[in-house]
């Protein structure tokens, strides 16, 4: 749960971790979440991926080479970082601190093994999982992505397995059938944790003072 802020009176805000086999929709649900939750922060994960069509530095990934992620990993300047797909991922320690600490929440969009890692160093962390509705629907979106090669598909569509394995290790799943339905469950959840008692009981406490007066 939530916890004040060590420096200000104001209460550290929530981390929140989606992670998914690709293919799930989980950056299409992860976008259209904080257009609806503009509160929400997401942090940005260094990788060593190079850049799809559209993609962006600083926006969707911080791009980087090898070298410099190894580098980075050794000065311990990431809060969790992992090896998918044959690249590396990573999020930055220092920025996930500083969101907290200002109250705001922050959402991790990473994968199983970076969300295990989380837990153990964050374990008030609220995670999910994103499921496709069938494994035929997971290859069709895959493969209608048209940004990756047959052998990079079929990498992604043989380590979902695995992925998926570890679902029952988070907090919430989600099945991304109805991609209205499963953004609502994700909304859902973003709400009712901000909702805990714990978390209201501290932000309310003068109110709830008053009222036990």
């Amino acid at each position: 749960m939530s916890t004040p802020a060590s420096d200000a009176g104001t209460l550290e805000g929530t981390l929140f971790v989606v992670a998914a086999p690709s293919g799930a929709g989980k950056s299409t649900l992860v976008n259209a979440l904080l257009e609806r939750e503009p509160a929400i922060s997401l942090s940005v994960s260094h990788t060593t991926r190079p850049p799809r069509p559209g993609e962006e530095y600083g926006r969707h990934y911080y791009f980087v080479e090898r070298v410099e992620f190894e580098r980075e990993i050794a000065e311990g300047i990431f809060l969790e970082h992992a090896e998918v797909h044959g690249n590396l991922y990573g999020t930055s320690r220092t920025t996930v601190a500083e969101l907290l600490c200002q109250g705001k929440d922050v959402l991790l969009e990473i994968d199983w093994q970076g969300a295990r890692q989380i837990r153990k160093s964050k374990p008030d962390c609220v995670s999910v999982f994103i499921l496709p509705p069938s494994r035929i629907e997971l290859e069709r979106r895959l493969r209608g992505r048209a940004s990756d090669s047959a052998e990079v598909i079929e990498r992604r569509l043989h380590n979902s397995r695995e992925e998926i394995a570890h679902a029952h290790e988070f907090d919430y799943i989600i099945v991304n059938d109805r991609f209205e339905d499963a953004l609502g469950d994700l909304q859902s959840i973003v709400r009712a944790v901000r909702q805990r008692s714990a978390l209201q009981w501290r932000r309310h406490e003068t109110l709830i003072a008053e009222l036990l007066a």
